[in-house]
């Protein structure tokens, strides 16, 4: 480690007051409070990071290295990214995007690498905006609730999501009006995604996708206590499961997703069990006491499949794909069909084999990309919604009703 920006025995507060970008990969480890202000200042200020990763059972080397890429990406990247939002305004195409943190950087820089290469080939201005995903998307649903034009929306748009890309007040209602065009020119996407169980493509040719975000389980086998492995969806659903889940609420495209899947399959009660399995008592703050209780350690944890890479191999954490399928939610790239034939070789830059392995290999985040090995067993499927099941519904109402089955699930334990 040639740079040393921070300490492992600095607190959360000091290296996120430092690093904002620590926020996200905390959050994604689990650590959801720290994306509360209150919450990061007070909590934040007892624990440190070493403690923080004994707790969760991370290994410390991987997320210190994951932390560093992100800061250092940070840096490298500010200038060409202030400067390239200075001419964003002034360009023929716009493009903007959420992408997920740990394959921000090597996609930035091989994106920045095709427009040098392809510069004299291309006729047209390319402003462009690649966020992390811990900047959220609150920004793009304030600038759509308050019009409703289109034009709010770059011509090209990056990111994963449920709400926001089916919900009728936001992006859903220009997926209505034909707004967009799948232009990828992909006819099959990867075997993984087109078989005889399930089917990613969207059947109007409206919205293209580039990847999938899975939600796995990362099993404490510590703590397990004779209960036996859960393999299943269906045994966290379980009464032995009962508040004993850590679960990703402080990432909500991945959340929506799996309240949507467990309510399409397991109706309100399967919601509410959801609820009642999450372990409430995961402050980092009562965490650390001496008097800590077995009971309040969780025993399974829902995380993104890329956070798997950080177990220590010989620890006590085990990774388990859901037998029923690791439930997805799928990074959609939307183009507008009026700007088509400029888009056309910027889409299939996105779209192409090189960008489908920066995607799965570097990320754990599974390529629709036929000609991209996901390097993922066959026998691990995927749990997808579903377009009938999206065509059918409002999912906008219908997160809004799983989240309030859910709190008050929650509350009631």
């Amino acid at each position: 480690m040639e740079k040393k920006y921070f300490d492992i025995k600095d607190t959360l507060f000091d290296i996120t007051e430092k690093y904002k970008e620590a926020i996200d990969l905390l959050v994604s480890v689990g650590f959801d409070n720290i994306k509360d202000e209150k919450q990061r200042k007070t909590i934040g200020k007892a624990i440190t990071l070493e403690t923080a990763l004994k707790m969760k059972k991370i290994n410390a080397d991987t997320f210190i290295k994951r932390l560093i890429d992100m800061i250092e990406d940070k840096q490298n990247n500010i200038d060409k990214l202030s400067e390239v939002n200075e001419i964003a305004k002034n360009t023929d195409v716009k493009i903007e995007g959420i992408l997920p943190c740990p394959v921000r950087v090597p996609l930035m820089e091989a994106f920045q690498e095709w427009l040098e290469e392809n510069e004299d080939k291309l006729d047209i201005t390319i402003g462009y905006e690649l966020k992390a995903a811990s900047m959220g998307v609150d920004w793009l649903k304030t600038s759509l609730e308050k019009t409703g034009d289109a034009d709010v929306l770059a011509d090209i748009f990056i990111s994963a999501g449920f709400d926001l890309f089916f919900d009728k007040d936001l992006i859903g209602k220009y997926k209505a009006e034909d707004v967009f065009e799948d232009i990828t020119g992909m006819e099959h996407y990867n075997k993984d995604f087109e078989n005889e169980y399930i089917s990613l493509k969207d059947p109007d040719k409206q919205y293209s996708m580039i990847g999938v975000v899975p939600a796995v389980f990362l099993v404490n086998t510590e703590e397990l206590n004779g209960l036996k492995m859960p393999t299943s969806w269906e045994d966290i659903l379980s009464e032995e499961f009962e508040n004993k889940v850590s679960l990703p609420i402080g990432d909500f495209d991945l959340f929506n997703a799996i309240l949507l899947n467990i309510y399409k399959k397991y109706g309100e009660y399967g919601v509410k069990k959801l609820g009642k399995s999450l372990l409430k008592s995961m402050h980092p703050s009562e965490m650390v006491k001496s008097h800590i209780k077995k009971s309040e350690k969780p025993i399974v944890t829902i995380m993104p499949y890329f956070f798997t890479k950080m177990i220590k191999r010989d620890g006590p954490m085990k990774a388990v794909w859901p037998k029923d399928g690791a439930i997805i939610s799928p990074i959609f790239m939307l183009t507008k069909k009026e700007k088509k034939e400029k888009l056309k070789p910027i889409v299939d830059f996105f779209a192409s084999k090189k960008v489908g392995e920066i995607l799965s290999h570097n990320g754990k985040f599974p390529s629709v990309n036929p000609n991209v090995d996901n390097m993922i067993s066959s026998e691990h499927k995927y749990m997808w919604i579903g377009w009938d099941y999206i065509k059918k519904n409002d999912i906008g109402s219908l997160i809004n009703k799983c989240e309030k089955l859910f709190n008050e699930a929650v509350s009631e334990v």
